[in-house]
Formats: C-alpha cells, structure tokens, sequence
C-alpha cells in the first residue's frame, strides 16, 4: 500500500493563498525547491484539484534541455512528468498534459483502492481537495513548508474542524527562513 503525501507551501498563518488569491510569496529558493524535488521524486501520481492543476500542468510545457530554465527546475519538470495525474473537476471538459485522467468527483473508496493498488506514493494538493481526502482518513503524511511571511487572511491550507493526531518525523530550516516539517499523521 502506498502513502499518501498531502503537501502545502503555507504562509506562518496557515494560508496557501493571500485574499487577493496570490501566492508569489511562496516561490521557493533553489535550496527549496531542490528539497522538494528530493521528496517529490519518490511521487507516482498526483491527486489535483483543478485550481491546483491548472497552475501545476505548466510544468507540461517546460523542456528538459532548455539550458535558459535553472537545473532545479529541469529536475522537477522530469519529475512531473514522469507521474501520473488524477484531476477532480465538474467543469473541467480535457486534460492538458499527458499521463492525466479526470475524475469527475472525489470518491474516498476509490482513493482508498488506488493507494492500495499503487507501487509508488501519492501525492494529494489543493486545499479543498486535500480537505476530503483528510476528512475520509486518507492522507498518512502532512509535508508543510512554512513560508516567513504572515498573509492575514485567503485560502486556509487545512480546513477547520479538522482534528488529527501527528507525529513529527522530519524538520529542516531553510537559509531564507522557510522550515519544512514533516508529519507522519496517526490514524
């Protein structure tokens, strides 16, 4: 059975996006973002909301060998790639990168049996979709990257209601003041 990862870049404040919908105070470091590439790269296949997706699916369009885009992000453009994408959208009519299929709504059972079935972990974002899957007791890890910003207010990272118990299995200060904490989640 495969773990599923339920990973979010948060302001000190608990928000993924600010209430303008911004999050470009979220851009990781090279350091960063080389340490995600490290975590991701163990990911078979992500789970998406189609906010999420649509932002994420522009790492389709990046080229591996375009010398003018930074070796961090040639990494993590071959990583996103390489993994499968489920999108859960109503509007949504196509993909728009390859290896993704879309799920018309969030069925727990249905993750539950794909978690089962995968040989690789998975990878779930977008905060009301990574609400549902907390809610069914799907998520078995919580990786967060603190950003050192306070936002006031936007789209919370984790809805609120939610109660989980969390053991902290790794943690790790950035140079730009980002701390990553990672949560192995006690079902």
């Amino acid at each position: 059975m495969a773990n599923l990862i339920c990973t979010f870049i948060t302001s000190l404040d608990g928000y993924v996006a600010d209430t303008e919908g911004n999050f470009d105070w979220s851009t990781p470091s090279d350091e960063v973002h080389t340490f995600v590439n490290d975590l991701e790269r163990s990911v078979g296949t992500y789970l998406y909301g189609r906010r999420l997706y649509e932002v994420m699916a522009a790492w389709e369009t990046m080229h591996l060998d375009d010398d003018a885009q930074p070796a961090v992000m040639r990494d993590y453009t071959a990583i996103w790639q390489a993994a499968e994408k489920v999108v859960y959208s109503s509007t949504l009519a196509e993909p728009i990168s390859r290896r993704t299929r879309i799920e018309r709504s969030f069925d727990p059972e249905k993750v539950r049996a794909l978690k089962e079935s995968a040989t690789a972990k998975l990878s779930i974002g977008g905060p009301h979709l990574a609400a549902q899957a907390l809610a069914a007791g799907l998520v078995d890890e919580l990786a967060l990257f603190v950003s050192p910003v306070v936002v006031g207010g936007g789209t919370k990272a984790l809805p609120d209601g939610l109660h989980l118990g969390l053991e902290l299995k790794d943690e790790y200060a950035f140079r730009n003041g980002v701390v990553y904490l990672g949560y192995r989640v006690l079902h």
